[in-house]
């Protein structure tokens, strides 16, 4: 999937959501428990609620690793069916790899061999051998951590370098030069809004994984603001705020219902912004 590919479904949806399907057998509903596979039970009626409105779903893979085999299981269930009924929609698989060598190669076959993701959240810190094995796949895309939401950040992302520059300028600068638009995101925080004016200077036309929306803290509003672009440039993710919104027998229809709001609010931010 290309950025004018991914425009076109968000311009036919008038919304830039990504669905966060970080699913916690620990807080879906009791009464999905006597299903043969409880999460990717709750994770096809959350699909069924969303998929109007989604441009893309971003399953955290530590939410299925936590359960062995039956959780890996449960994610390739929940990636087929996403294939099969929404083909057009866009898959993360967000897994925060980010070795080298043999490694790194067979992270990416592992994912993009096997179509388990359109794109991989990947850190970039030990440099572009972490990366390059992803982009070797034609269509599918790099999504790179660049200055995240976490109050810890500041430890090392906005460690100012002798030129002056912040570290996750330098990560940006650098590693934009080792694929393209196409083929390469970057995650940005949403409570770090007011800095994607600068992190758009440095890569204007690449798009932006933002999570943090909603729970987090994060403002939508701000997030277009600064950080849209005029081919829209953002996936806004939500998580908790959209999958847990109800934990009664009506769950499902409740995510569609925030679900559908939140792309209300985008629709009227890309007639703003674009």
């Amino acid at each position: 999937m290309t950025v004018s590919e991914l425009f076109e479904q968000i311009r036919r949806k008038q919304s830039f959501l990504c669905v966060g399907l970080d699913t916690d057998i620990r807080k879906i509903p009791q009464h999905l428990l006597s299903c043969d596979d409880p999460i990717f039970c709750f994770n096809r009626q959350i699909i069924d609620a969303t998929a109007e409105y989604a441009v893309c779903y971003k399953p955290n893979l530590a939410f299925y690793e936590e359960n062995g085999r039956t959780g890996w299981e449960s994610l390739e269930k929940t990636i087929r069916y996403i294939r099969e009924n929404h083909p057009e929609i866009l898959i993360i698989a967000d897994a925060k790899r980010g070795d080298i060598g043999n490694t790194s190669q067979m992270y990416a076959r592992a994912f993009f061999g096997h179509d388990l993701a359109d794109g991989v959240t990947l850190s970039p810190y030990m440099g572009r051998d972490t990366v390059d094995p992803f982009l070797k796949f034609d269509g599918k895309w790099a999504v790179l951590l660049a200055l995240t939401s976490n109050p810890s950040a500041a430890d090392f992302e906005l460690q100012r370098l002798e030129d002056g520059s912040l570290l996750y300028e330098k990560v940006i600068k650098t590693s934009s030069q080792w694929g393209t638009p196409d083929d390469m995101m970057y995650v940005v925080g949403a409570t770090q809004a007011r800095m994607l004016t600068n992190i758009r200077q440095l890569i204007p036309d690449h798009f932006l994984l933002v999570p943090g929306v909603g729970a987090q803290g994060g403002s939508l509003e701000e997030v277009a603001q600064y950080g849209m672009n005029r081919q829209c440039g953002l996936l806004v993710n939500s998580s908790r705020g959209i999958i847990y919104a109800d934990t009664t027998e009506r769950f499902a229809e409740a995510a569609g219902d925030m679900a559908s709001q939140m792309a209300s609010q985008m629709s009227q931010l890309l007639k703003i912004y674009l």
